[in-house]
């Protein structure tokens, strides 16, 4: 069955942290893979950590400590201007280049964007790339104080889109974050770019997608 609503995760998924390498490499020269990758890590287990120690801070706090952490992790020095840069480049990620056709092409239902991102973060993002009549709801897990792979991050959306778990279709990059969503009950497909291994959770994704342009495909089929 078709799904009543669509709802994506942002970071990773419709939009490429990695876009940011480029202007790492203007800061520090032959670094910024290395700095991206990093940063990237970080900031997630910073994400799992303060959930499991319960010591929430935004995920904007919590993106600006893991830069500070990676910079002196890899001897690169940092100072106000270099950090302020980063930030601002954080805020104009780029969509991936099937997004913006996919996202059109699914129009029709009701479309979220439900994140670990905090306003300050998710919404210029949004702004940014044009997409902010894309959506009917941009939902940050902010509002609870705790991020996905919580239950009740899943559920916000549910309460907020006025759907039941079973009619929702939910998308991400991120493994760890479909089988949550899948665990909570919703449909779910994992775009996996890397051609990586599922996790083991005790859980499957109901679709694998190399890109979200196979998605309106795979919903009219």
């Amino acid at each position: 069955m078709s799904p009543q609503a669509l709802v994506f995760d942002a970071y990773g998924t419709l939009y490429d942290v990695h876009s940011v390498i480029q202007r790492c490499d203007q800061l520090w020269p032959g670094k910024g893979t290395a700095l991206s990758q990093l940063w990237r890590t970080k900031q997630l287990e910073y994400t799992w950590q303060r959930t499991l120690m319960r010591r929430y801070a935004s995920f904007s706090q919590i993106t600006r400590e893991a830069l500070e952490y990676c910079c002196e992790a890899l001897k690169l020095p940092l100072d106000a201007a270099k950090a302020e840069a980063l930030w601002q480049q954080y805020l104009r990620l780029s969509p991936y280049p099937d997004v913006p056709g996919a996202l059109h092409k699914l129009a029709g239902r009701k479309m979220a964007i439900l994140t670990n991102g905090s306003p300050d973060m998710i919404d210029p993002l949004v702004r940014h790339c044009g997409m902010e009549k894309t959506f009917d709801a941009v939902l940050s897990a902010d509002a609870l104080r705790t991020f996905k792979i919580a239950p009740q991050v899943y559920q916000f959306a549910v309460d907020q889109l006025g759907v039941a778990p079973s009619g929702i279709g939910f998308v991400s990059s991120n493994c760890w974050d479909a089988l949550g969503a899948k665990n909570f009950g919703f449909k779910v497909w994992w775009i996996n770019r890397q051609d990586a291994p599922v996790d083991r959770l005790d859980a499957r994704p109901d679709g694998i997608l190399a890109g979200l342009g196979e998605l309106p495909a795979r919903l009219a089929s």
